[in-house]
């Protein structure tokens, strides 16, 4: 039996690709678990470390007290989120689950579910340990993306992201703790993206534990092309428009790169008003005063359903991350026949084929962001692009492929 630990069941992108892989799993007929410090809602072989609500409260303490360790150390408020110290969170070493599991699969497991004290009492197990990287702090000294910092190559210090950087700074003292950890693990480093799967090769911490790349799956019966008109007049959109959409689980995290969109979009409308935006994600209604377009503010969308309307309706979507793993909404957008124009940055440019299924621009340049998105407008002729981005996605992505590569990666580990 394998067992996922992850923070999010059904939110955030980690949270998201480790669930759709217990899924695919289970429907391959591998034994899979999964245990998550709260259940968003009941599924097979999901289960809760919280399940009352003192339980929940706790959980939520646990991410509070992470936060409130950090604020004295944090740069600025801006870096808040981006850096993860983990000197709190649970010890589950002694739960059934953890126990019974044959493999531990570790995700995205910050924000007070698993502290390093954790993670070290997992390793102690002695079981093979299974660990998909959905960011790069398992092999810096804390933070998820080092904004070019590449102190993770020798040995973390002066980080970037503390109010006073020194020498033998928190980000010095993870990373010797992580050292002193994997040295005693069966550690076996997944990343889904090769830009990250170099990292790890390459950063001190991992460059001598086994690494390999597994993409991330996704339901390609569940995300798939739909009728364009018949959902724009359900979701009372505009007919006669390009519609370009814009998703993120917080639009206004610079790393997302929502204002070279923004710029992307008042060059496409210098000259007329065909283009129109969708957006999908956190945001405030203030964030887009003055916007140089109409804009169609979605929210945020947990029903797949839902989601997979969203990327119907546009007809096109665009990914500007200045930095980012293997990003689900490229992968759920081509599913469904959206091609995607993205920014030359981290796993994007392997998930599009340059000119082929989509337009990779120029990272941190709106004017060929802008490009990008004008070239898909003139060249979907016929759905031509939709249909080679979804057969990408087919034969890339699509569940039974992923889950038997994770299958035969687990083999390998138990037959030793």
């Amino acid at each position: 039996m394998v067992l996922h630990l992850s923070t999010f069941h059904l939110e955030g992108g980690a949270g998201v690709a480790a669930t759709r892989l217990h899924r695919a799993l289970l429907r391959s007929g591998f034994d899979s678990n999964m245990l998550v410090p709260t259940v968003q809602q009941e599924e097979n072989g999901v289960h809760g470390l919280a399940n009352t609500k003192w339980q929940a409260r706790k959980a939520w303490m646990r991410f509070v007290a992470e936060r409130a360790f950090f604020l004295p150390y944090e740069k600025d408020k801006s870096v808040r989120f981006a850096f993860s110290p983990a000197l709190i969170g649970t010890d589950i070493h002694m739960h059934p689950l953890v126990q019974q599991a044959d493999i531990i699969h570790l995700h995205w497991i910050n924000f007070g579910f698993l502290s390093l004290y954790s993670l070290e009492k997992l390793f102690s197990l002695g079981k093979p340990i299974v660990w998909t990287l959905h960011d790069m702090w398992t092999f810096t000294g804390g933070c998820h993306y080092s904004k070019g910092c590449e102190n993770f190559l020798s040995h973390c210090r002066y980080c970037p992201f503390l109010a006073r950087p020194e020498a033998y700074d928190l980000s010095f003292a993870q990373f010797e703790r992580k050292r002193s950890m994997y040295g005693n693990a069966k550690l076996a480093l997944v990343s889904p993206s090769h830009w990250l799967d170099n990292m790890v090769k390459n950063a001190a911490l991992t460059q001598n534990i086994q690494a390999q790349s597994i993409p991330n799956c996704i339901d390609t019966d569940l995300f798939t092309s739909l009728d364009k008109s018949e959902i724009r007049a359900r979701l009372n959109l505009p007919m006669d428009k390009k519609l370009v959409l814009f998703a993120g689980a917080n639009t206004q995290d610079p790393r997302k790169g929502f204002s070279f969109f923004k710029d992307a979009i008042a060059k496409l409308n210098r000259n007329s008003m065909e283009t129109e935006v969708l957006v999908l994600g956190k945001s405030r209604p203030e964030n887009f005063t003055g916007f140089p377009a109409n804009v169609h503010y979605l929210g945020k969308i947990s029903d797949q359903q839902e989601l997979v309307n969203a990327y119907n309706a546009a007809d096109m979507i665009a990914v500007p991350s200045l930095e980012d793993n293997l990003p689900n909404t490229i992968m759920e957008a081509m599913a469904c026949g959206t091609p995607v124009a993205g920014f030359n940055t981290g796993g994007i440019p392997e998930m599009i084929d340059h000119k082929v299924n989509g337009y990779v621009s120029e990272a941190g340049s709106s004017d060929s962001l802008a490009e990008g998105m004008q070239w898909i407008m003139d060249n979907n002729t016929g759905y031509s692009l939709s249909r080679l981005a979804r057969e990408k996605v087919i034969r890339s992505y699509a569940e039974n492929v992923i889950a038997r590569r994770y299958e035969e990666l687990y083999q390998s580990l138990l037959a030793r």
